[in-house]
């Protein structure tokens, strides 16, 4: 990871289409009702900032590389100017899931791991 000198532009909310993203994903790791419940607190919580490397060591993930071809998509973005949608992450128990965002997160991580970058939280 080379720390670049490349504004990441965000939007002020996640797009619409995040939430079925992350109601599919918290499904597989909680059941339907848990993962709806969820997604609704997700739509109604505030939009807070934390830095890139905090969230990958909260979240116990792992980098994927910029071969990745959802990395590479959201990395042309980032360059291209384009505004990419917050996170959505929940804490699950003692753990954190980002319910939708995982790609924007290995992407923006790869440009600076101090990259502040904008969630939702519930």
């Amino acid at each position: 990871m080379v720390k670049a000198n490349i504004e990441i532009k965000w939007l002020d909310e996640p797009e619409d289409h995040d939430y079925p993203a992350a109601l599919s994903y918290l499904t597989l790791v909680g059941n339907h009702q848990y993962a709806r419940y969820t997604v609704e607190a997700l739509k109604d919580a505030p939009v807070i900032k934390f830095k890139a490397k905090d969230i990958f060591r909260a979240s116990k993930l792992s980098l994927l590389g910029v071969s990745n071809s959802h990395v590479k998509k959201d990395r042309k973005k980032i360059l291209r100017g384009e505004a990419l949608s917050p996170l959505l992450m929940v804490r699950h128990g003692n753990d954190l899931v980002i319910g939708d965002g995982y790609h924007r997160l290995c992407s923006v991580y790869s440009f600076d791991e101090d990259a502040v970058i904008p969630c939702k939280l519930v």
